[in-house]
């Protein structure tokens, strides 16, 4: 099974990309994440932020894998402790399917993004910066892949 990061924004900063690129190596022998950038919609004076998450969607759908589980983050998905994401990460293994996991723009994602997930996970109540959900997203899998493999990296 693979993993796909498929995110609004390009150009993250070298910390956030530097402690991605850390979380994707550790991760490689368990569950290898690829990272998608997906450029942004036009914004601004005078433009429809609407039309702006529309093209963002257009563009993160033609990006999935074929047959992928789906999972956007989105603030009105479940939350799930680190233990609920192992489960879930053991639950989309035994699907024998490919991951995508998605990140939308700063209006969040369109409806039809929404439509094709399969599944959408919050990180909380808090909102956090795009670009740092990245580098949460990335340890929070490698957590929940060092819990299914007994490493000693989550100690509750």
């Amino acid at each position: 099974m693979k993993a796909k990061l498929i995110a609004v924004g390009e150009r993250a900063p070298r910390w956030v990309a530097e402690g991605f690129g850390e979380y994707q190596k550790r991760l490689s022998h368990w569950l290898p994440l690829d990272l998608v950038e997906i450029e942004p919609g036009l914004r601004g004076k005078g433009r429809d932020a609407a039309r702006a998450t529309q093209d963002e969607g257009a563009r993160v759908l033609a990006a999935l894998p074929k047959q992928a589980t789906v999972v956007a983050l989105d603030g009105r998905g479940r939350t799930w402790s680190s233990e609920q994401l192992a489960q879930r990460l053991e639950h989309w293994r035994g699907q024998g399917r490919d991951l995508a996991f998605l990140i939308g723009g700063p209006e969040g994602h369109s409806p039809e993004v929404i439509t094709r997930a399969d599944e959408q996970w919050s990180l909380g109540p808090l909102t956090l910066p795009h670009m740092l959900v990245r580098l949460v997203l990335a340890e929070q899998l490698y957590r929940a892949a060092a819990l299914l493999a007994n490493h000693p990296y989550h100690r509750a």
